[in-house]
């Protein structure tokens, strides 16, 4: 009993004590993971990345990839700096690249690290629909989305702990009940919609992101329209996905696109 409490005890110290403002969102992050701890493997495996992949280099598509990136980079560094977070992204090693592959994805990983697969061009088509991409995937990293899920992952393996230890005067069968029950109601209940909250987050901050950046954000909307009709409709439930369903992503985006050029004006960016 006094092990189950302790570690109770240290769940909730964390809970409280690991918590940061976040500059984008205005709400309290759960964090125990810093940029100093992260970034240093981040930049390593990128690197061992692009050593085991083929990357595209002197085309129009990759050039393309840096201009856009670049700008995004830009469009974070005037909102932080408005909002009064200059040196937010100290530490940031911003790096843009194509990647010749056919899997519809991009990603950013911490500290700025971006790669782009030649495979979402068919559905991006333009500067605009990269945007949206990359805007969307910088988001990730700026939110500290990565050190959060590493956060959220070991909270969630202390929680297990402190089952194992609730339950260890039980039968084993009981034991594995408990263990069932708590590791499906975590991850239904807990890791998956923490991850569409991410998706949603890095969508809001994405498309204010590519408005400063002078795309305009409308253009959002068509490119996850595009991708809807390319997933063909075989994405799971919402429920148990990491991601928000296609059509609830395309619905918020447009309640959103209002808001992206009101802050976008506010940098003299107009449509």
């Amino acid at each position: 009993m006094r092990k189950s409490v302790l570690t109770l005890s240290a769940l909730l110290l964390i809970s409280v004590f690991a918590c940061t403002k976040n500059p984008f969102t205005g709400k309290q992050d759960f964090n125990i993971v810093s940029n100093d701890q992260i970034f240093p493997s981040a930049f390593q495996q990128y690197n061992e990345f692009l050593k085991e992949n083929k990357v595209i280099k002197g085309t129009a598509d990759a050039q393309r990839v840096v201009t856009v990136g670049q700008k995004i980079k830009a469009a974070a560094e005037k909102y932080l700096n408005s909002k009064g977070y200059q040196g937010y992204l100290n530490g940031y090693q911003w790096e843009y690249n194509l990647v010749d592959s056919k899997e519809v994805n991009a990603w950013c990983m911490p500290g700025g690290k971006i790669v782009v697969y030649s495979g979402i061009l068919p559905i991006t088509k333009d500067e605009a629909g990269l945007a949206t991409v990359m805007g969307h995937e910088v988001a990730h990293a700026l939110l500290n989305h990565g050190a959060q899920r590493m956060s959220a992952a070991q909270l969630q393996q202390l929680g297990a702990a402190g089952v194992s230890v609730a339950a260890s005067g039980q039968s084993e069968q009981t034991q594995q009940i408990l263990m069932q029950a708590y590791g499906l109601g975590s991850e239904v209940g807990g890791m998956l919609p923490f991850s569409r909250k991410h998706e949603t987050e890095a969508d809001e901050v994405g498309l204010t992101l590519m408005a400063i950046a002078g795309y305009n954000p409308d253009k959002a909307v068509e490119f996850w329209q595009r991708m809807e009709a390319n997933s063909g409709g075989s994405a799971p439930p919402e429920f148990l996905s990491t991601h928000p369903s296609g059509a609830t992503r395309i619905a918020h985006i447009k309640s959103l696109t209002s808001s992206a050029k009101a802050e976008a004006a506010k940098f003299g960016v107009k449509y």
